[in-house]
């Protein structure tokens, strides 16, 4: 089922848990399958992305929806797409947590980017495959014209 929120376009810092906190993203194969799944999805549904992390049991993302699209869909199709890749059946939590962003974006930007170094995954956030901070994935460059 798509979680549906009154606003579906705009600044957003998006939390996915999966089901039962089971740390699936442990596996560095699944890891890479869901950064892959977030790009796949990217195409299909366009928004700009900022900044992620794929944490062992949940996930980070702070992204712009431009006009005419829909967080919900991009959501479900992430979470729907990653299962289905991984093979795994569902493995998410039904619901998402998200928070509009009006305030400033580079404090989300840092959280997301700190969150492998403050669980003890690593020392830099540099070091963590996973993220956006790894300079390993192509993000946006903040603009505040899209």
């Amino acid at each position: 089922m798509t979680q549906r929120h009154f606003v579906q376009t705009g600044l957003f810092f998006i939390t996915t848990n999966t089901k039962d906190r089971v740390p699936y993203f442990s596996d560095p194969a699944y890891a890479r399958a869901a950064v892959e799944t977030l790009y796949e999805i990217q195409y299909l549904y366009p928004f700009y992305l900022y900044s992620f992390v794929i944490m062992p049991d949940h996930c980070h993302f702070l992204l712009r929806v431009p006009e005419r699209g829909y967080l919900s869909k991009i959501m479900h199709a992430f979470k729907r797409g990653t299962s289905f890749t991984i093979g795994k059946g569902p493995i998410w939590q039904p619901r998402f947590f998200v928070r509009l962003v009006t305030d400033d974006p580079y404090a989300f930007l840092k959280y997301i980017h700190r969150n492998p170094t403050k669980a003890g995954l690593c020392e830099a956030p540099e070091d963590y495959p996973w993220s956006s901070a790894s300079g390993r994935w192509d993000i946006h460059e903040f603009g505040w014209d899209e």
